[in-house]
């Protein structure tokens, strides 16, 4: 019996020891990540369709999300105006027969419809009020004092431009770059791989960073926007980005496409673990300025939706036009 709890003892510790290196719970991180890659998985193989509606849920979730964090600073985004124009740029972008044009003019008209909805600053209910109390309870006050925001009256003396410039940047940050995800899925014929590409590539991507800065990393990338980014964690993230797209192009592709087309997922890997990277940190300093460390609490493991979509949305755009380029 003690020889048991010596064991159960020592792998406590063990994990504890890795929790600690990666910043996240392990096994919860893990355990949510094989329910995520099956329900893509499944919708992909089902229909695309589903996929589609998949990211809309998402992205819905996302832009709460962002609604609770800026509200704990006193700035306000019009959510249901933003889940209207979210839902219908992304819908419109894969079933119009001009999918440019239809993104362009819905990401155009968002803006002023947004624009308009933020500067009215209309509330329903109080949802968001006990959303950003609890939202603070969990808040570690470390971070509350290192925001930007931590001084005098800085939560109620937002103009309404404010309210509107955030709003703006969010109708750029969520249904704009989520637009790059389902786009390619209307070009080339092959929608499940560009799916496969953009979202498990990044995702892959931030696995190899994870484990190559928790166990390679001394040399920090951003000390003070994300003290666990290392260089070795980048080098990590652009290793394994290109290793999923090679094997990615080779189960989809015919061998001589691959053979004249070797090159791509080397610029791809380079391209995702940088943009990835690069998102996480914008995210980060996000986080950092408002004073919170987790976008939510969704995802066991992960903290929020936000918080596991940032580096595929900003890779997005890299992606698509990189597959659309080459003919892929």
């Amino acid at each position: 019996m003690t020889g048991h709890q010596e064991q159960h003892e020592k792998e406590a510790e063990a994990i504890d020891a890795i929790n600690k290196k990666t910043g996240r719970n392990m096994p919860q991180a893990i355990g949510t990540a094989v329910v995520l890659i099956a329900i893509i998985l499944a919708c992909l193989l089902i229909s695309v369709d589903l996929f589609v509606y998949l990211v809309v849920l998402f992205m819905m979730l996302a832009l709460w999300e962002l609604r609770v964090d800026f509200a704990t600073v006193g700035l306000h985004i019009p959510v249901v105006t933003l889940w209207v124009c979210s839902a219908a740029t992304l819908l419109a972008t894969y079933y119009s027969t001009h999918h440019i044009v239809a993104m362009t003019v819905c990401v155009l008209v968002s803006l002023l419809l947004v624009a308009i909805a933020a500067s009215a600053k209309v509330t329903f209910g109080s949802r968001l009020s006990l959303a950003v109390a609890d939202k603070l309870s969990h808040t570690d006050a470390g971070a509350r004092l290192e925001s930007s925001f931590n001084h005098e009256q800085g939560e109620i003396s937002h103009s309404r431009l404010s309210h509107v410039a955030v709003s703006m940047f969010t109708v750029l940050y969520i249904p704009l770059l989520a637009s790059c995800l389902i786009m390619p899925l209307t070009f080339n014929d092959h929608p499940v791989a560009h799916a496969i590409m953009l979202v498990f590539m990044p995702a892959l991507s931030d696995t190899g960073g994870l484990f190559a800065g928790a166990w390679l990393g001394k040399h920090k990338l951003s000390p003070r926007i994300s003290p666990k980014k290392s260089w070795e964690g980048l080098a990590g993230s652009i290793l394994f980005a290109m290793a999923g797209f090679f094997v990615s192009m080779f189960c989809t592709y015919e061998p001589s496409v691959c053979a004249s087309r070797w090159w791509v997922p080397v610029i791809a890997g380079v391209m995702i673990g940088v943009a990835g990277t690069f998102g996480d940190l914008c995210a980060s300093m996000l986080k950092r300025d408002i004073g919170i460390k987790d976008m939510g609490h969704l995802l066991k493991g992960h903290g929020g939706v936000m918080d596991r979509v940032d580096s595929i949305l900003l890779c997005a755009p890299f992606v698509c036009v990189l597959l659309w380029a080459t003919g892929m």
